[in-house]
């Protein structure tokens, strides 16, 4: 029987109804007595972390779930997160970077009604996120979450209230849990050895680009950021024009040392800024990094594991484009 370690951190599946509305409060144990059948199928350790609201998760907490994860992985066979639903896209790609090429599988769930509700999605959650724990063949950081497997980096919350809240952004499904059983599409091959790392870097901004922005934004983030992120219009177009100032803005931000990363604001089908002269004449300048099909939580946490392992923009941009777990296709 396998051994899985479930880690809880809060989050709408332990909540209950406080005078200014949901809290997660539910002790991990009461929790888990919700579904007696879990046990059936593996030997369960278990440790309530933290019990937050997702909204109020932090890079810390990445941190801390990856270090607990990393400090009990030799006696177990697989980790299941529990985890609010609303920042979890964040902490699942948080920790594939934080843990990489994991041979044992690291399992992100949370839910969207409170597991003691009597229609709730929470109990199925759980449940498919243990059974896909205990499988022989699962590995890496994923999502399990309305019987679907993401890969971790490629998860996003896309509905605020319904049960398939997440969808994996333009990459396919790695597996369907259907009647107790998994049924694997995408496998990694030969995951391992474990790579752990222990810092991130939080001084990274994204900047939505909206028509009218004036281009001295850049210059005020620039003194406060290492790295900014800049959500362009379509495929990969930016404001041109030399009276706008965004050429001359981006180009002090590189002469600084501050890294750059050109994505779109578009959810599907990624950048690319050699279609259009508004995307290639930034695409001139090579220290420029393009996310191309990245969710914009991977490129965030990627960017916060990146940078304090360097600072030089060439070794930056052989990190960013080194692709880890499913993260990037270009």
């Amino acid at each position: 029987m396998k051994r899985i370690f479930v880690i809880a951190t809060g989050g709408t599946i332990a909540c209950r109804e406080g005078e200014q509305g949901l809290v997660p409060e539910l002790p991990l144990e009461e929790l888990l007595n919700y579904v007696p059948k879990i046990r059936e199928h593996c030997e369960l350790g278990a440790v309530q972390l933290m019990n937050l609201d997702s909204s109020n998760m932090q890079p810390k907490d990445w941190l801390r779930i990856a270090e607990k994860i990393q400090k009990e992985y030799e006696r177990y066979d697989g980790f299941v997160v529990l985890h609010g639903t609303d920042t979890m896209a964040y902490t699942a790609a948080a920790l594939s970077y934080l843990l990489q090429n994991s041979p044992k599988p690291i399992v992100l769930t949370g839910a969207q009604k409170p597991i003691d509700e009597d229609i709730s999605d929470a109990r199925g959650n759980v449940i498919q996120s243990i059974l896909y724990a205990c499988d022989d063949r699962a590995s890496d950081v994923n999502f399990v979450f309305n019987g679907e497997v993401i890969a971790g980096t490629r998860g996003r919350k896309i509905r605020t209230k319904s049960f398939n809240a997440f969808s994996s952004m333009d990459f396919p499904h790695k597996g369907v849990i259907r009647d107790n059983h998994v049924v694997h599409y995408i496998d990694r091959k030969n995951p391992g050895p474990l790579k752990a790392y222990r810092r991130l870097d939080e001084k990274i901004f994204v900047l939505r680009l909206i028509p009218g922005l004036d281009a001295g934004i850049l210059e005020y983030l620039g003194e406060r950021y290492h790295g900014i992120v800049l959500e362009g219009f379509g495929i990969g177009g930016f404001p041109s024009l030399s009276e706008m100032g965004f050429r001359e803005g981006i180009t002090r931000l590189l002469d600084r040392g501050i890294v750059v990363v050109a994505t779109t604001q578009v959810p599907l089908e990624g950048s690319d800024l050699n279609v259009y002269e508004v995307g290639r004449l930034f695409k001139k300048d090579e220290r420029l990094l393009e996310a191309y099909n990245m969710t914009l939580e991977a490129i965030v946490t990627k960017l916060m594991w990146i940078l304090p392992q360097t600072g030089d923009w060439k070794e930056v941009h052989r990190l960013f484009y080194q692709e880890i777990n499913f993260d990037i296709w270009r």
